[in-house]
């Protein structure tokens, strides 16, 4: 999926009736008018300074995308869970200053994306597996340790982005998502190739760059549509036995 419209464009985005682009507009705070356009289908708030959002978001439930980006929000009311039926493309809530995520955003089972990167989250909620929509979900740079086994039943999920955490492993219960495409991981501090993987017959591409990966199971040459696995700043010899194999298939395998 895009990126946001302040970035290369999710919509052609003019002010309007059903179209509401603040971008970059020096806010501070959201005007109250906003909150009466109860058609209000695309609503782009980034890069505001924003601290805070009143509970009066739940009214916009026409809304199928939101960006709150780059802004420094603490918290996210929980009437964000009202939006549920109409907000199915796009919620952006990265480079903000959440410490929690609320229940009331795992209430949003129809959402396609999600990115909740750049935030000091340090975990994420268990009722994250609520969000049976998810298409793609990126909370990189979030502080995490480990994720929510509940995240296994995102099986419509077919990109994952998690870099830049301090993830050991992943559950066992992500092997799961077999619609999985995309899996990035760089940047964390695993000790070898999740086993979770070994069950996601898609996965075509992973990014394991700057682990703690001595070698590498000899099942990973196996994945049916694997093109392309990055290893550098790992330990992994480029003559191992995985990664020839894997070259012989056509897969393109960075060391």
């Amino acid at each position: 999926m895009p990126e946001p419209c302040h970035g290369r464009g999710i919509v052609d985005v003019t002010a309007g009736d059903t179209c509401l682009n603040y971008w970059k507009a020096g806010l501070g705070s959201v005007p109250p008018e906003v909150w009466e356009r109860l058609g209000c289908e695309v609503l782009i708030l980034a890069d505001n300074r924003l601290t805070e959002l009143p509970p009066a978001l739940g009214r916009l439930r026409a809304l199928h995308t939101l960006d709150l980006g780059h802004n420094a929000l603490t918290r996210v009311p929980q009437e964000i869970g009202e939006l549920a039926a109409g907000l199915t493309r796009y919620l952006y809530l990265h480079d903000n200053r959440l410490t929690s995520l609320p229940d009331g955003l795992c209430a949003l089972d129809r959402l396609g994306y999600l990115n909740i990167g750049e935030n000091p989250l340090g975990r994420l909620p268990e009722a994250l597996g609520a969000m049976g929509g998810l298409v793609e979900l990126r909370a990189q740079n979030a502080g995490l340790t480990e994720l929510p086994a509940s995240a296994g039943r995102l099986v419509r999920l077919r990109e994952l982005w998690l870099g830049g955490n301090a993830l050991t492993g992943l559950p066992a219960a992500l092997g799961a998502l077999g619609e999985l495409r995309v899996l990035e991981l760089r940047d964390n501090a695993l000790p070898q190739v999740p086993e979770a993987v070994r069950t996601m017959p898609l996965l075509r591409r992973i990014d394991l760059r700057g682990n703690r990966i001595g070698e590498l199971p000899a099942w990973i040459a196996g994945l049916p549509s694997l093109e392309k696995l990055d290893l550098r700043w790992n330990a992994v010899a480029d003559t191992a036995e995985p990664v020839v194999a894997l070259r012989e298939t056509g897969c393109v395998v960075l060391t």
